[in-house]
């Protein structure tokens, strides 16, 4: 085979493969490879065309526009080509694509370009006609695309009239628009907790379930989907003038459009180049998927002098991020122990590269989700990695199942101590119930000498490991009663190793109370949460006594409250809610009437369906009252919800967790708060939350603001003073906004405490 003919075939393979990729993807919805995988296969396919035109077949991939074209809506036929783009991987390629443009136009043209977000989603056209929306369709094969006109109209952010503000005059007599319609990540979330809830199959793909839900019959089905459309151009119109880009997007604002509020426009290519590191940084925190940018010539005049080549406008180019996901084998499943007990299934991956890293192992997340899901041993499946996240299992590729995959199920005791495992009521994890068990041992004392808890240093993993081995330690407080002549016989442990290890075990024991705190390894209680009890608890002993009494109060409303509910199972969805609240007081009750004034007429109000008789309504009320006063220390504290209440509340009254805590006490741990000493008062009463990269580390920033007499919470909320924004700040930003909450800079926070 001469080396032509070696080309030839190599061309004919990948046509090939595309085509049925583009069948899969667009017309069966049921794609086989990640898109970022067609890419690739796409773009070889375009450089071997480039080098060899004569090997380029008459129906190449490369010559024309995927179809999204099904047999049950009518066609319409579009009033221009519905393009799509040309791809770009790095700078240079763009810097390629800008010296093509420039050698194309006048001599010393300069070019201006709008960057926003590449959505992925469903590419539609929509008609209007003096301002009334007459007509949608989808993309379909770029010339003809399906009507969808009934389906469209039911998605709240397309408006069905233009201008929505009637105040801006006459609407043009004909406007057409291309957008993109979409899920929001929540949106999408919501709709897999739906499915999971009637039994249904989980979602995989948020494009492709966007495509199905916008080609059902019935329009009241779109209806339930809570679908998204941004738009993002013109495709034709009459007595409209814009001319640029950047003016098309403000006017499509003005007629009411859902524009994305993202879009930058930008003087030069180096401007643009700039601002892509903040962008690949932030992806992950914006409300929809994008899997890169959009890079459109500024000048309408000059985008249409540069016409179209193939089937791609040589005016745009979408910059593609690094692939974030990969399609391969699922060939195994291990199985890990947290030190809360928590079962978490690993998959064993057969390795691929994504987003510059070999990834074989992935989260499966919990044997819930590979149920929803239906995952299986054997399958191809693909799998995300985005940025520093833990890489996981999206789903599965049924297209691509041969029948022999084996169902994942969860294991029936713990693979390190052969407890039998438990699901908790209305739980989704499995849990190993033995504090003693070794696995969970060792992954408690890894957090409890980590650098964010109470930094021991020459304690790694194999030290803990070979403590435990030699019986040495069992739990945390161990820890502080290691003596010398014990650890010398350790292989390994030198004198100055034994040395060093004591002496930083001694200096752990003064640990501010907060550090103290963050190392016990609560359920969602970090060391912002941890700050927020120390500044209300002075001591271990005042946690403990409010948690004890909690307890006590929540088994006396329970002694109260079943009697009361024997035979009070219904299918009625609400008194199944009543029962579920009357059942867990401390997170379905005290926040309702925390601070109730007419508890009694409130609480019967509620229990009204359960026909309680005066006396039984009194009896609740009055164990209520004790629930609400002996958890009032932590339930009225500031940031810290119901469901960490209960965390700590659990935690503190396990009788092991006591055991560890005084063994602590006696060892001579901090136990105490210190009594905070503040430089100024500027920022008392004021509430703040960080979010970016900071100058310094954002403990640094949250001490200063202590320090002034402000707190700093975690999370944005209408309380909220102030939210502080370093470099690639995240979605706490439009929090913030949404809450009209000002947006201030780490200089602005520093002249506000000199001030």
């Amino acid at each position: 085979m001469t080396m032509s003919g070696d080309i030839q075939r190599r061309v004919a393979e990948l046509s090939g493969e595309l085509h049925r990729h583009i069948y899969l993807y667009h017309v069966q919805n049921e794609p086989v490879i990640t898109d970022a995988e067609y890419d690739q296969l796409f773009r070889e396919l375009q450089d071997l065309e480039a080098e060899h035109p004569e090997c380029a077949l008459p129906d190449s991939p490369t010559q024309r526009v995927g179809s999204d074209l099904s047999g049950d809506f009518p066609k319409v036929r579009h009033p221009a080509p519905i393009l799509s783009l040309s791809n770009a991987f790095d700078e240079a390629d763009l810097v390629n694509w800008e010296e093509r443009n420039l050698r194309l136009l006048p001599a010393g043209a300069q070019l201006q370009y709008v960057l926003q977000p590449k959505l992925d989603g469903l590419a539609i056209v929509i008609t209007y006609e003096d301002g009334l929306l007459t007509r949608a369709a989808t993309r379909g094969n770029g010339e003809s695309g399906d009507d969808v006109t009934a389906n469209v109209k039911t998605i709240r952010s397309v408006p069905l009239r233009i201008p929505v503000n009637p105040d801006l005059g006459a609407p043009p007599s004909r406007l057409v628009v291309r957008g993109e319609i979409l899920f929001h990540k929540d949106a999408f979330l919501e709709l897999n907790r739906e499915q999971g809830a009637q039994g249904l199959p989980a979602y995989v793909n948020a494009r492709n379930t966007a495509s199905g839900s916008l080609k059902q019959k019935d329009s009241r089905e779109t209806a339930k989907r809570k679908l998204t459309a941004y738009i993002y151009a013109i495709i034709d119109s009459e007595g409209v003038h814009a001319k640029s880009e950047w003016e098309t997007l403000q006017y499509l604002r003005d007629m009411g459009f859902n524009v994305i509020s993202d879009a930058t426009l930008c003087g030069d290519l180096a401007e643009v180049a700039r601002h892509l590191p903040a962008w690949e940084a932030r992806r992950d925190d914006l409300p929809f998927e994008i899997d890169g940018l959009v890079l459109k010539v500024d000048n309408l005049a000059q985008a249409r002098e540069l016409g179209v080549v193939g089937k791609d406008p040589r005016g745009a180019i979408a910059y593609k991020f690094p692939a974030e996901e990969a399609n391969t084998r699922l060939v195994g499943v291990t199985i890990g122990v947290g030190r809360t007990g928590k079962v978490t299934p690993t998959a064993q991956l057969d390795p691929v590269f994504i987003g510059g890293v070999t990834v074989s192992n992935a989260s499966l997340h919990n044997y819930e989700q590979v149920a929803a899901l239906d995952i299986r041993q054997g399958d191809r499946v693909i799998v995300k990695r985005s940025g520093d996240v833990i890489p996981y299992v999206i789903g599965p590729v049924l297209g691509a199942r041969a029948g022999n995959e084996t169902a994942i199920l969860p294991p029936e005791t713990c693979p390190f101590c052969e407890a039998i495992l438990i699901q908790p009521a209305d739980a989704v994890d499995w849990f190993c119930p033995n504090p003693k068990c070794p696995e969970r041992v060792m992954r408690t004392l890894e957090f409890f000498v980590s650098r964010g808890a109470l930094d021991i240093e020459g304690m790694g993993p194999q030290t803990i490991v070979a403590l435990i081995d030699d019986g040495l330690i069992e739990d945390e407080a161990d820890i502080f009663y290691l003596e010398a002549e014990p650890l010398l016989a350790l292989e390994g442990f030198a004198e100055k190793k034994v040395e060093n290890l004591l002496a930083s075990i001694e200096a752990a024991k003064s640990r501010p109370f907060e550090q103290v705190l963050t190392s016990l390894g609560i359920d969602g209680i970090g060391s912002t949460v941890a700050g927020l009890l120390t500044d209300n608890f002075s001591s271990m002993h005042d946690l403990l006594d409010t948690a004890s009494k909690i307890q006590a109060s929540i088994e006396s409303f329970a002694q109260t409250a079943e009697p009361l509910l024997e035979g009070a199972a219904s299918d009625d969805a609400e008194i199944s809610k009543l029962v579920f609240r009357l059942q867990h007081p401390l997170t379905e009750l005290v926040p309702r009437y925390l601070n109730a004034a007419d508890l009694g007429d409130r609480l019967a109000r509620l229990l009204k369906p359960l026909h309680f008789s005066g006396d039984q309504l009194s009896g609740l009320e009055e164990a209520l009252s004790y629930l609400i006063a002996a958890s009032r220390p932590l339930h009225s504290i500031d940031g810290l919800g119901p469901v960490l209440v209960e965390n700590i509340v659990v935690w503190f009254t396990d009788e092991h967790n006591q055991n560890v805590l005084a063994k602590m006490l006696e060892a001579g741990v901090n136990m105490r708060a210190e009594e905070k000493v503040l430089s100024g008062s500027g920022l008392t009463g004021q509430t703040f939350v960080l979010t970016g990269a900071m100058s310094v580390p954002r403990g640094e920033i949250k001490a200063l603001v202590e320090a002034n007499g402000g707190k700093v919470t975690g999370s944005v909320s209408k309380k909220t003073s102030y939210v502080v924004a370093g470099d690639s700040p995240g979605s706490k930003v439009d929090k913030a906004v949404q809450n009209n909450v000002p947006v201030i800079s780490e200089e602005d926070l520093r002249a506000l405490i000199a001030s």
